[in-house]
């Protein structure tokens, strides 16, 4: 089990800060969890909405970048989108981090009613929470 590990996507609006989130209820608390973006965004409320089904929040409530983290220091880097795949892997050419590349489609896409767009927000939040499930109990 990593002791430090960093979601990252975009803007740190939506699939990092749900990854986080749902890690941190689901790791044991003895691992320190993060989320960033390779640009700051702005809070997305599709996001808080999803997460209150499940009776969770977001830990961070304004989106941040990998910079205005207070540590740079992780056992694991796990990103969400191809940008911040690209910034994970050139950030650490010359540590130990591991980097691993979930794809996760970007919600903000789907077009329609209400339902439907929260309805691509629900799935990326259970595709996350397969994934983190999945990964780490390997790790147990």
């Amino acid at each position: 089990m990593p002791g430090a590990v960093l979601f990252i996507c975009g803007q740190n609006s939506i699939r990092s800060p749900m990854a986080e989130a749902l890690a941190r209820s689901l790791l044991p608390s003895s691992v320190y969890v993060a989320s960033a973006g390779v640009e700051k965004g702005e809070p997305d409320h599709f996001v808080d909405e999803v997460l209150a089904e499940i009776g969770l929040k977001r830990i961070a409530v304004q989106p941040r970048t990998f910079e205005e983290l207070e540590d740079h220091y992780f056992d694991l880097i796990i990103t969400l989108s191809p940008k911040a795949h690209h910034m994970a892997l050139e950030l650490t050419r010359t540590t130990s981090v591991h980097v691993e590349y979930w794809p996760t489609p970007d919600p903000t896409l789907v077009r329609g009613r209400r339902t439907q767009i929260l309805d691509a927000y629900r799935d990326v939040r259970n595709n996350l929470k397969r994934h983190i499930e999945e990964r780490f109990k390997a790790a147990n």
